[in-house]
Order: structure tokens, then sequence, then C-alpha cells
């Protein structure tokens, strides 16, 4: 495999929400806002936090069992359609959504959840296009047709 089997990603994607999400924390301890009861936060980042384990322990398994890497930053060695990938091209970044928001919530960093948007777009244009244009580049029709049938995100 050549270097340039890659979909040229430069910065590790949990990278991309961490940093936004200790941001958000700092800025909330900083200028605090209590948006609900602390309860209620806590209820909702731990049912976050569930759904976030719920998405991404099954796609990392079905990415073991194709024996491709879950990296990013690396060559894929096969294009996974199976498991969580029936339902959504990006479970595992569908998931650190999920986890973001959980944190956010459990620490009542709601600073967090204004930058999150921003994590979005980063993600979709320096992440998940990339990948899309380097799978459709290496498994080509087969990924295009798994790209008509499933959505990005959900």
């Amino acid at each position: 495999m050549s270097e340039r089997d890659t979909a040229g990603i430069l910065v590790p994607p949990p990278l991309l929400y961490l940093a936004p999400l200790a941001v958000g924390y700092v800025f909330s301890r900083l200028y605090p806002v209590r948006l609900l009861p602390p309860v209620a936060a806590d209820l909702l980042g731990g049912l976050l936090l569930a759904l976030w384990l719920a998405v991404s322990i099954p796609a990392i398994l079905t990415f073991r069992r194709a024996r491709t890497s879950i990296n990013p930053m690396a060559p894929s060695t096969a294009l996974v359609v199976t498991g969580p990938f029936r339902f959504t091209r990006n479970p595992l970044y569908l998931g650190l959504v999920f986890g973001y928001s959980g944190v956010s919530m459990l620490t009542q960093a709601w600073w967090a959840f204004v930058l999150l948007p921003v994590v979005l777009v980063v993600m979709q244009r320096a992440v998940i296009e990339r990948e899309e244009r380097y799978l459709e580049r290496k498994f080509g029709e087969d990924y295009i047709r798994y790209k008509e049938r499933v959505r990005r995100w959900l």
C-alpha cells in the first residue's frame, strides 16, 4: 500500500471533538450558565453517554470483524456496510456527538454546545468529505451504491 492509500485526514477525529469540549468546559467554569436542574442534566447526560456506547461499541466491533482499521488516518482494507453502518455511514462520529453532548450536560458545560456546530462543520469538511472521496476512489461502485442507500448521519 502506498502512502496515498489514505483519506488524507490530518487530525484524529476524537481530538476535533475534545479540543472544543475542553474550551467549552473552561468557558462554562468562567461564565457559568444553568439551563437545567442538576438532576435533569445528569439524567440527560447519562442517557447521551449510554447512546455513545450503544453506537460506538458495535461500530468498533464491526470494524474488527471486517479486519480493517478504525483509524481514518490509516488505509481501509474493507468497505464496512454491516452492523450500525447499515443505518448511518458514520456511526463513530455520531457516537462522538452523543459523547460530547453527554459530557457537556454532565458537567453543565453549556458553552460547549455553542461550539458543537463548528465541530460538525470541521468534521464534515476536514474528515467526512475526505473519507468519502477516498472510499469512492478505493471501492468505486460498491461505495457509490452504499452512499445511495445509507445516509451520512441518520
